[in-house]
């Protein structure tokens, strides 16, 4: 598997034990198979199990396919517990990146119980366009650039955000993000319906 994910320094966790463990707890609470949920997420049933044991090194592309088959947000599957007060420094934080563009993605924040948002931080280089497939139905994603260029939206019509823009899409269909300018830095919220 060319799939990366992984903890950054200091992040104190263990990312791809938790991911081991969150995939197989949402998958058994969703009361599928293995074959099921690799079915649904168009994975191999070989890389599910992987992932399972803690052997796998999941790609965000990855991730996403299966927090979508089991109608899950993404930072389920990667955001450890946190106390109340919770302070992420730049560079910390549970990292993963694209297998096909220099992106990153860090949760910030998941959703709590009953709340339907997740906050991420993105940094990002020029080169090929992080093409993200639709998410849950309902999604809506806000993207504010912080540092840098990007072209970020719906993949027919993306806009070009500078530093301090902000847009907003359907994260329920197919959208883009593409650094335009080197050290590209942005907060996406997930809004999930």
């Amino acid at each position: 598997m060319s799939d990366r994910t992984t903890p950054s320094a200091g992040s104190g966790a263990d990312l791809i034990g938790l991911i081991s463990v969150s995939i197989r707890r949402e998958r058994e609470r969703a009361g599928l198979s293995m074959a099921e949920l690799a079915r649904r997420a168009g994975i191999a049933k070989s890389t599910l199990s992987q992932l399972e044991s803690g052997a796998g090194n999941p790609s965000v592309e990855t991730l996403w396919a299966l927090a979508v088959a089991l109608n899950v947000p993404f930072s389920r599957l990667v955001d450890p517990p946190r106390p109340a007060v919770k302070v992420i420094r730049a560079g910390e934080g549970p990292v993963t990146h694209s297998e096909r563009a220099d992106y990153a993605a860090t949760v910030l924040s998941s959703c709590p119980p009953n709340a339907r948002r997740d906050i991420y931080r993105i940094e990002a280089q020029p080169g090929e366009t992080r093409a993200s497939d639709p998410h849950m139905p309902g999604t809506v994603e806000h993207v504010l650039v912080g540092s840098g260029r990007a072209l970020a939206g719906p993949t027919e019509a993306p806009v070009e955000l500078g530093p301090g823009d902000y847009v907003s899409y359907p994260g329920d269909a197919p959208h883009v993000f593409r650094a335009l300018a080197p050290d590209t830095l942005a907060v996406i919220v997930m809004e999930h319906i």
